[in-house]
């Protein structure tokens, strides 16, 4: 049953807030345009942004080669474990929707320096890993036009044409944008879904349970908690509907129940993709880690020159994923701007379409900077950038710093509900799940972070805590240059 949300008894005290005044706002201009999503919108987006034919044809031959022939289970467990930040979501969501998502919610709980400390921490996080769906845009079209035409072209250069027009759709208007991320995903899915019901029919005379024996998990615990961040990974993106709760209709009750309809539908459709791919390679994880891209190969062997559309979903979902990703993320850096915790040009919005222009230029020109410095850095090492590489490099250095937010953010949740709303606390939703989600946000960050890896992943967790470092004093200074501060943070309710 869902909690109740009415305001408190109090008529002084606003919802989900303290008695302390509103800080004037940079006024209301800075709306962005309300309710023109519905709950299929943002839902479709947040899908769009998991992109799951990108993260799957380049995550999962990693992931089976670590996990072995069980690795659905690993899927599976790492569902779980979303399904648990998805309730920490979905609780902050129906008490106080925010365009500022965990950032708001963080900073509601432990005060504005948390709040500004999130908003470095989490912008980081999500520009680098940005990066490497921008590179892989381009990468992987230089993929297919090499591998259909043999025409070689920089990917650079097709990096550059995406990201232009992704970011000229974007600034067109959120329904646009939205729209088109959600056609993208619909496209992927089919193409996903008819492949792996293909394999699954081409390969039904041998199909087993062994996928899903525990007994087959390599290295039993130890191979599935080392595979855990990888299918982690799978999953970035699904929290991207709290983002848009401010253009989104009712936001309280569509906002949850998008986050548990994407993590449902995601665990669901990637257990059955990694079923289908193990089975399509006879259970041979061996052959499976060999393969370039295992799903590809899987296609090719059931679709014949058909698999065409395979390499199409492909394309499509890291175009989708780049639209609805920066979409959401742009936006809790554009809260933060608009409510004073970054420079309040940030917090701007374009005077007729209501989109935040300057957060989503800002987004997208880090993200060019860090792969331009990457490259560089490559180069200086005397090899060149290759985009698959650094899709895995980026995307695991952002991945520590998202999931560093996402375990601040189950640690605030009891907080909050205490400080704010202390008759709706509920043992289970606001005690036991945040603390389970927190449990299982350590683990993958454990074996991202342990020693013994190799360059450059060993040097992550030195960056991720000089990162941290910086965002915490950085806070510090401004909420003493800024006593307001305080009053600001989480001040623009999404339906207020």
């Amino acid at each position: 049953m869902s909690p109740d949300i009415s305001p408190p008894s109090d008529p002084e005290l606003p919802l989900a807030e303290s008695k302390a005044p509103h800080a004037p706002l940079h006024g209301p201009e800075q709306r962005l345009h309300r309710g023109v999503l519905s709950i299929t919108d943002i839902a479709a987006a947040t899908m769009a942004n998991i992109g799951p034919a990108m993260s799957f044809f380049f995550g999962f031959g990693f992931l089976a080669i670590t996990a072995g022939v069980a690795s659905p289970l690993t899927i599976l467990a790492a569902g779980i474990a979303i399904a648990f930040l998805g309730n920490t979501l979905a609780e902050f969501s129906r008490a106080q929707p925010s365009t500022g998502g965990f950032i708001t919610f963080i900073g509601k709980s432990f005060g504005p320096t948390s709040a500004v400390s999130t908003a470095l921490i989490a912008g980081a996080g999500y520009m680098i890993a940005m990066a490497s769906v921008i590179v892989i845009s381009g990468g992987f079209f230089s993929i297919i036009l090499q591998h259909y035409f043999q025409v070689d072209v920089p990917w650079g250069i097709f990096t550059a044409i995406f990201a232009a027009g992704a970011v000229f759709m974007m600034i067109r208007g959120v329904a646009l944008s939205t729209k088109i991320a959600g056609f993208f995903f619909a496209f992927e899915m089919v193409v996903l879904v008819v492949v792996s019901v293909a394999a699954l029919i081409k390969h039904g005379g041998h199909l087993s349970i062994a996928p899903f024996n525990p007994a087959n998990i390599k290295d039993g615990f130890t191979g599935l908690a080392q595979g855990f961040p990888l299918a982690i990974y799978l999953f970035i993106g699904w929290e991207n509907s709290a983002a848009l709760a401010e253009e989104t209709d009712n936001p309280r009750r569509n906002v949850p129940r998008a986050v548990f309809a994407s993590v449902a539908i995601m665990v669901v459709s990637y257990v059955v993709f990694a079923y289908a791919t193990v089975s399509g390679f006879g259970d041979n994880v061996t052959a499976l880690g060999n393969a370039t891209i295992p799903f590809i190969t899987v296609a090719q062997g059931v679709l014949g020159a058909a698999a065409f559309f395979a390499y199409l979903a492909g394309m499509t979902s890291t175009l989708g994923a780049l639209i609805a990703g920066t979409n959401s993320q742009a936006r809790l850096v554009f809260n933060a701007g608009r409510e004073g915790l970054l420079p309040a040009w940030i917090g701007k919005v374009h005077a007729e379409r209501k989109t935040p222009m300057n957060a989503i230029m800002l987004f997208v020109g880090i993200s060019l900077v860090i792969i331009l410095g990457w490259a560089i850095s490559n180069l200086v090492g005397g090899k060149a950038m290759d985009p698959v590489n650094f899709f895995a490099e980026s995307s695991t250095m952002g991945t520590i710093l998202v999931l560093l937010v996402y375990l601040f953010a189950n640690l605030a949740l009891p907080f909050y509900y205490r400080k704010y709303r202390p008759g709706e606390f509920s043992s289970v939703r606001h005690g036991v799940l945040p603390i389970l989600g927190a449990i299982a946000i350590v683990v993958p960050l454990y074996y991202l972070a342990k020693p013994g890896q190799p360059a450059p992943y060993s040097w992550y967790p030195y960056i991720a805590l000089a990162i941290l470092i910086i965002a915490v004093f950085y806070s510090i200074s401004l909420v003493r240059k800024d006593p307001g501060l305080a009053d600001r943070v989480g001040s623009i309710v999404a339906d207020e």
